[in-house]
């Protein structure tokens, strides 16, 4: 009788209430079914090793029941012992070959251990004998969706939900078969009826989302979402759902709100935490979403993708040690995996430890050959390492390129007129207060607007940003991107008509490469952003340059043709907000003051070694370095650990870290020279060094971002600063140092020199590109 009631709990799925009845019951003299009961119940419970025991005590006492031999193999196999297991089960088919539980039992032990065709025919076996045996319709069409064969999957899925129509599993697994077939309004009723029978599960609901929006009815599923809610206030699943799409959709700020009533109403979900710390940190709100990713990786600790999420989130916060640091111990615990390599290449490199950023990134590479994310990073990190040349880059972005996914090139309906108005198109996440605007809007801000519109694709945008109000003052259009894919992006481009398309962003974060590789417009020009070398991109025609970044001798380096404005190839929009410039500090210091305020990156080994015999050779100067990882104490221990290897004393060697932009200016009225890293020299730190009086002294390469001092100090006409090769670079700065009255004149002077030159001449330098994007586009017109 006891074994009965127990059997009964058993199969109302309450393990642990037919344990209490059996081991109320004495074990002394127990028979064989008490046993058999007990042993199940332990399986239930998942206690196989105890159940093992129990079962083979019952065979031996006399029972050798089907059910009996079943869990006993069962046991057997989570005990371990799988060849026995399977012998176990196919002496059932043997003696009971119309029963299909022994079959379905082999199928699912045979798909757990990853033998999918031994696990198929299996399945198929218990549908001869049951073609209604429902756990054997949605396992073999789950196999069947993995091989992408979703129209035998759909027909298994169609059959199970009429002989089990309450089984939210079937209604999901149809969903994604559907999707698969391309039938996604079915899809999404599919996942619907999933979400009726099972409200809790936010699966459900998250690929119903999915598939609205990819049957266009993105606007109905908010609204279905949004009465839901209302009828159920109380399930988190709703505005979890609501704020995935409302992302989806471009409208950020509501996303953010709905997920933040998710997780107040399911604060232990890692889900919800999850979808809120990624939202959070796709709107630039990195201190928030640090917190919340914290809280979400404490609630599910070995979930990759939220470790990465919150390295890159430190990274963006500047805290570049502790992202490292992070990545190590991930790699410790879960080894070689590509997005984990990629980060560690990238933090590293802002650590200033440039070989173990690549040895990462060429790891990365080995690990996932044929993946996009590992050559992106390479094509950043390589810039900044010591020995890097152009031709080192040129491949190594024509590798990125070849990998990037392409669709057809679209037949473009632009009307062939060469001297008509031209719409052009800007493409950035940058456009903002950042080194892109600060090098690009006062030349767009001059183009000439009776012969150029202009349409920016903003990713990331933050519409409160002064800089990007002066965008957006000169645009025709405004147009967020960050819910299209390529494909819509490409499409979106074509719509707004635009005939030249200047991609400012390259393989930079928050960048649109890959949509580049469509084609977004007959003319595609690279300008400023990670505007490292060349692309290599075949469908990028033009990179905005000038004679002294790309002269011709270096040309065969690019894979596009050289667009060159006749000065400098940026115009540098001092803040108004800028300091005046001071006297020159030697002057009561009584020592020169070098200084650098680039990234670390930037200073790799040899430019510390340099630096180190400028010291030397200037025995009473000082040195002050200053970027935002130098808030990191083991940070500023290790540099002060490498100019201490090159005798230099700690006391002359400064670091400092972050201030505000105002802050940051006034600090080079401490500073009488500046010293250029190399390879990857300053951009705008460079313009911001000269506004502010102080000269630069850089040593050009041969790539792009090893020559943008050269160029802004040419445009200025300081060619007397540029250094032919390394002997010469540190000759110089010794040399300049002890001149001080050639410095304080000079300092005097720079900031009325530099507004009247073309690096600052607004009128003068939209003229230009707009004669640059003009010839490209008559280009086009001869050749279409």
């Amino acid at each position: 009788m006891t074994a009965e009631l127990a059997l009964s709990e058993l199969r109302a799925g309450r393990p642990q209430d037919a344990l209490a009845l059996l081991e109320a019951e004495s074990p002394v003299g127990s028979g064989a079914a008490l046993h058999a009961a007990r042993g199940m119940a332990l399986l239930a419970a998942d206690r196989p090793d105890e159940a093992l025991t129990v079962l083979r005590t019952a065979i031996a006492l006399g029972d050798p029941g089907p059910a009996t031999m079943l869990n006993l193999a069962l046991a057997e196999n989570l005990s371990g012992d799988r060849e026995r297991a399977r012998r176990l089960i196919r002496r059932l088919q043997e003696r009971l070959p119309a029963w299909d539980e022994p079959p379905l039992r082999l199928a699912e032990i045979l798909r757990a251990e990853g033998c999918h065709a031994g696990a198929e025919a299996a399945y198929r076996q218990v549908l001869e004998i049951n073609p209604r045996r429902e756990e054997a319709l949605v396992a073999l069409a789950g196999l069947l969706l993995t091989r992408r064969e979703a129209v035998e999957a759909r027909e298994l899925l169609l059959r199970c939900c009429g002989v089990a129509p309450k089984r939210a599993e079937a209604w999901h697994v149809l969903g994604l078969a559907l999707v698969m077939t391309g039938d996604t309004s079915l899809a999404h009723t599919a996942f619907i009826e999933a979400q009726r029978l099972e409200p809790g599960v936010a699966e459900h609901a998250l690929r119903g989302i999915e598939a609205a929006q990819a049957a266009g009815d993105a606007e109905a599923e908010l609204v279905r979402l949004e009465l839901a809610a209302l009828d159920d206030p109380l399930n988190p699943v709703w505005p979890l759902a609501r704020g995935a799409l409302l992302e989806r959709l471009g409208n950020r700020l509501a996303a953010i709100d709905a997920l933040e009533t998710a997780t107040a109403l399911a604060p232990d979900s890692p889900l919800a935490n999850a979808l809120l710390g990624g939202a959070l940190a796709r709107a630039y709100r990195h201190g928030d979403a640090d917190a919340v990713l914290q809280r979400a990786i404490a609630l599910d600790p070995d979930n990759t993708d939220l470790l990465n999420m919150r390295s890159v989130v430190l990274m963006r916060l500047h805290r570049h040690a502790d992202s490292r640091a992070l990545l190590l111990d991930m790699r410790e615990r879960f080894g070689d995996l590509t997005t984990l390599l990629c980060n560690l290449a990238s933090s590293s490199v802002y650590c200033g430890l440039h070989d173990p950023a690549l040895a990462a990134v060429r790891r990365a590479i080995e690990v996932e050959p044929a993946a996009l994310q590992p050559r992106r990073v390479l094509c950043n990190v390589l810039p900044y390492c010591h020995g890097t040349a152009g031709a080192d880059l040129l491949a190594a972005h024509l590798a990125c390129a070849g990998g990037t996914p392409r669709l057809p090139s679209p037949l473009f309906a632009n009307t062939g007129d060469p001297e008509r108005r031209l719409t052009v198109g800007l493409l950035s996440g940058s456009l903002k207060t950042h080194p892109v605007g600060w090098l690009t809007i006062a030349g767009f801000e001059t183009l000439d607007p009776a012969q150029f519109d202009l349409v920016c694709l903003v990713q990331n945008p933050k519409p409160a940003d002064a800089m990007a109000r002066r965008f957006r003052a000169i645009s025709r259009d405004w147009i967020e991107t960050d819910a299209l894919d390529d494909a819509a992006l490409a499409a979106t481009a074509q719509e707004a008509g635009i005939d030249v398309l200047i991609d400012l962003g390259g393989y930079g974060e928050a960048a649109r490469m890959t949509a580049c590789r469509q084609r977004l417009a007959p003319v595609q020009v690279k300008w400023v952003g990670m505007q490292t070398h060349s692309t290599g991109l075949p469908e990028m025609d033009w990179i905005i340059t000038d004679r002294w970044e790309t002269p011709a001798e270096l040309e065969p380096l690019y894979s596009e043709r050289a667009l060159r404005l006749p000065d400098g190839y940026v115009c540098y929009a001092p803040p108004p907000y800028a300091p005046d410039v001071g006297p020159l500090p030697a002057l009561a210091n009584g020592h020169v003051t070098f200084g650098c305020f680039n990234n670390l990156a930037k200073i790799t080994p040899n430019v510390v070694a340099a630096w180190a015999s400028i010291l030397h050779r200037v025995p009473a100067a000082r040195l002050v370095l200053k970027n935002h990882q130098f808030a990191d104490a083991s940070t500023c221990e290790r540099l002060r650990s490498a100019f201490a290897a090159e005798d230099i004393d700690a006391s002359r060697v400064e670091l400092r870290g972050p201030s505000r932009h105002r802050q940051f200016l006034a600090e080079y009225n401490g500073i009488d020279l500046v010293l250029d890293p190399f390879p990857y020299s300053g951009g705008l730190t460079t313009c911001e060094a000269l506004w502010m009086g102080v000269p630069t002294l850089t040593m050009p390469g041969d790539f792009f971002a090893s020559r943008h001092s050269l160029s802004h100090l040419s445009n200025a006409g300081l060619t007397d600063w540029i250094a032919g090769d390394l002997s010469a670079y540190i000759a110089m700065a010794e040399a300049k140092a002890a001149d001080l009255d050639a410095l304080a004149a000079l300092r005097a002077g720079l900031r009325a020199r530099v507004k009247d030159s073309p690096l600052c001449d607004a009128p003068r330098f939209g003229r230009a590109l707009g004669h640059a994007l003009r010839h490209a586009w008559r280009d086009w017109c001869s050749r279409s």
